[in-house]
């Protein structure tokens, strides 16, 4: 297989790469596959567009336009070595359900079908209870003389379909009209093809399996589809690929970074973004139609084309100080994540360099202006090895780096996304340590060397498991979505400190002395009045406590 393609009808005014295979007539192209393509007329395993928009618009030197071009495969190449959308299939049977509010509506439509066609099913939106599943396994639920029946079907045509949340194999003929639906469903029959576009780790997910309260789910709010769900029975995220849309919305959003992209990862974004060091990166959204656009392209301005809005803050940050660069980023349906992570940035540049961070567009207009702005940020530069480190300990690092020693205040977070800081009334905390083994992101831990309890606020997600779980009245807290950008942020400080308890029989040290006080001053009473020995056990370390309560047994003997 030729790794890299570069087809066009036309000649090129300059030489590309010799890894690169240069074909100009549509025969050559007969019976190969490629890696990468910039054409769709060519077999390959990746289509990267902004090839052809960049050598379009590009006003990059020669040397530079040979050089870049070459670069724009090797970006794509890295994509395709980290992607893991591995795709699937889900047969389909010829079932097809056909919900309406009028009957006409029904009739009209399979006046359209052929003779046997479809195994068809006609029921009224109103006897619709509940539809579970998915395309080629649909559950649908109606109710019919006060009972539920359940209907299996593989595919549904819904007019005036009342959905909160799109499903795919779900097909509206008001919206999408008779043709259109009729070539879908038909389409789809015997095989429909999807990916698996979302990676997992439910070891940091702030949802999963967190039985007390439920602390977050933004994912699941986001989902524009019913792609993720969730089980709240188990605290369990349920996914279904077939339904997701590669919007980004969760990705984006996820606090923890327990969700990925599977074409785009985090590891290949980060790879990625050593191409762009003194370069201008424009980021342009799958949603974008490239071949609409039509922009000049100044000097150093580079773009790299992403599956769905997955940029958040760390991904952002990262791209802005390894360019050194304010960054654009062109998207026409911008997910809310991505969206709250540039407002964070720019006002955290603004409070710094006095110039915005990024540069967000929505059309052709608004996309020549920011090319026109955008430069280079002295002094912003800045990069390190952040493999295996999670979301919140690279965004943490790379903003520290930005703040300095500098004291520049508060930025507000928001909606969708969420920091925060623990707070705790410390005569009230016996560190039971709770809190600890409930955060999942490492922002709180106990130091054995002091008997501490400490935070880093600067990698909490503000979840609020800790508080749920805190058993201690009016002790823990958070302040919630605000980061402090000054030094104190990034380093560790003592929310409580104790001193370790001695056994008052043996001397051994066994338990913190909060927690025996406390422990005592509910159980003294009452152990007081049965007698003196056994409200001295309270203060006893396990061995000693035994031995006391045997002797006191044979005493009563």
């Amino acid at each position: 297989m030729q790794e890299f393609i570069y087809f066009n009808n036309g000649a090129l005014d300059f030489p590309l790469n010799e890894k690169i295979q240069v074909v100009t007539n549509s025969e050559d192209l007969k019976d190969n596959t490629y890696l990468i393509s910039n054409s769709i007329n060519a077999k390959s395993e990746f289509l990267a567009p902004e090839i052809d928009f960049y050598i379009k618009n590009s006003k990059d030197s020669l040397a530079s336009k040979i050089t870049n071009v070459s670069a724009l495969y090797e970006i794509n190449a890295t994509k395709f070595d980290f992607s893991q959308d591995l795709p699937q299939n889900i047969e389909i049977s010829n079932s097809l359900m056909i919900i309406y509010d009028d009957i006409e509506d029904y009739k009209s439509f399979i006046e359209n079908l052929n003779k046997n066609e479809f195994e068809l099913y006609k029921v009224e939106s109103k006897l619709i209870k509940e539809i579970k599943n998915s395309i080629g396994n649909f559950e649908v639920i109606v109710n019919s003389n006060d009972k539920d029946i359940k209907l299996p079907t593989s595919q549904i045509v819904w007019f005036n379909q009342s959905l909160k949340k799109t499903k795919t194999g779900i097909f509206d003929p008001n919206i999408l009209g008779v043709e259109n639906t009729l070539e879908k469903i038909r389409d789809n029959i015997d095989s429909f093809s999807f990916k698996k576009t979302i990676l997992y780790d439910k070891s940091i997910c702030q949802y999963d399996d967190r039985r007390v309260s439920e602390t977050c789910s933004k994912c699941e709010e986001v989902c524009p589809t019913n792609a993720i769900t969730k089980d709240d029975k188990n605290k369990k995220l349920v996914f279904s690929y077939v339904d997701c849309i590669a919007c980004g919305e969760c990705v984006s959003a996820c606090p923890s970074g327990s969700l990925n992209s599977a074409a785009t990862s985090r590891e290949s974004l980060y790879e990625i973004s050593l191409f762009y060091k003194n370069r201008h990166p424009l980021i342009i959204s799958s949603n974008v139609d490239l071949n609409s656009v039509d922009t000049d392209l100044k000097e150093n301005v580079f773009p790299l084309v992403t599956t769905g809005d997955i940029f958040d803050e760390v991904i952002f940050l990262t791209y802005l100080q390894v360019s050194s660069s304010q960054l654009v980023y062109f998207s026409e349906n911008i997910s809310k994540g991505s969206k709250e992570s540039i407002r964070i940035l720019n006002d955290i540049y603004l409070k710094k360099y006095n110039k915005k961070a990024i540069y967000l567009v929505e059309n052709k207009e608004d996309l020549e202006h920011a090319l026109s702005e955008v430069s280079f940020i002295e002094n912003s530069y800045f990069n390190f090895n952040q493999s295996e480190l999670k979301k919140r300990e690279i965004f943490a690092q790379r903003l520290q780096k930005v703040v300095g020693n500098d004291d520049l205040g508060v930025v507000k977070t928001g909606e969708n996304i969420h920091y925060g800081r623990v707070l705790v009334n410390e005569p009230n905390c016996t560190l039971c340590l709770s809190c600890v083994g409930a955060c999942n992101v490492d922002a709180l831990f106990a130091n054995e060397a002091d008997f501490t309890l400490r935070v880093n606020p600067s990698v909490c997600t503000g979840c609020g498991y800790c508080e749920v779980v805190c058993p201690e009245k009016d002790c823990l807290t958070i302040k919630q979505d605000e980061i402090e950008l000054s030094p104190v942020w990034f380093t560790e400080s003592i929310l409580a400190k104790d001193k370790l308890f001695a056994c008052v029989e043996c001397g051994k040290e066994f338990a913190t002395t909060k927690a025996i006080e406390k422990i005592a001053s509910i159980m003294g009473p009452i152990f007081a009045k049965q007698s003196e020995t056994k409200k001295r056990t309270l203060y006893c370390c396990e061995d000693c406590k035994a031995k006391i309560m045997i002797k006191q047994g044979l005493l009563d003997a």
